[in-house]
């Protein structure tokens, strides 16, 4: 296959499979997608999922999200991981959503980018799955398969998210990156990869891309 053919396939086999795409952190609005973005950070989804409603219950606004001292908030998100970075991050970018944008999430990766504990990922999250603004977020799992798929040289998450950009359609790419995601955790593990479940990896056929099976 060359990799036009390649990108094709993919797009075509995860339609299949995902034809919706939820997004897997629960949220209710902007703000509540931005924190739970946050804590994802080297925490499971499902983790996130479990201490949001806590936190939330307390301060599902920046307003209310100030009223709390840094420490209660780092007492909550304990379990998520990383809670002093976390728990400050969420403290001051609330203040600063208060002092600087009204109260409201931004819309642009620039003012987003800004605001402490957001980098790029984050960032293009909630660009895309807040304001659905194009965007190609990448995790582990994206940059492990588009690399095993041939589609990058796995050289970097920057370059991952460079040619995926380049070789998939800007309208596909909100609902894409959600569809890779999903078929990494179902078929493609880091760990213990099988094969005769990752299909999309065997048609696709390379052995570059098969070595790390083995």
């Amino acid at each position: 296959m060359t990799r036009k053919e390649k990108a094709e396939f993919v797009v075509e086999e995860l339609e299949k499979l995902y034809p919706e795409t939820p997004v897997p952190l629960d949220h209710t609005d902007e703000y509540t997608l931005l924190i739970a973005v946050l804590l994802s950070a080297q925490c499971t989804d499902e983790r996130v999922n479990q201490i949001t409603p806590k936190l939330f219950a307390k301060a599902n606004n920046p307003a209310d999200m100030v009223k709390l001292d840094v420490e209660e908030i780092r007492e909550i998100i304990k379990p998520c991981g990383l809670s002093p970075r976390k728990s400050k991050a969420i403290y001051d970018l609330s203040h600063i959503l208060l002092d600087k944008h009204q109260g409201k999430v931004p819309q642009s990766f620039e003012d987003l980018e800004e605001l402490p504990g957001v980098g790029h990922k984050t960032a293009s999250v909630v660009m895309a799955q807040a304001f659905g603004v194009p965007a190609f977020p990448v995790d582990t799992h994206i940059h492990r398969l588009m690399y095993r798929w041939g589609l990058t040289n796995g050289k970097s998450v920057d370059q991952t998210e460079k040619d995926a950009k380049k070789i998939f359609p800007r309208e596909l790419w909100n609902k894409l990156h959600l569809q890779i995601i999903f078929y990494g955790r179902e078929y493609s593990p880091a760990r213990s990869p099988k094969l005769e479940k990752d299909y999309i990896t065997v048609a696709i056929g390379r052995k570059s891309v098969l070595k790390d099976y083995k």
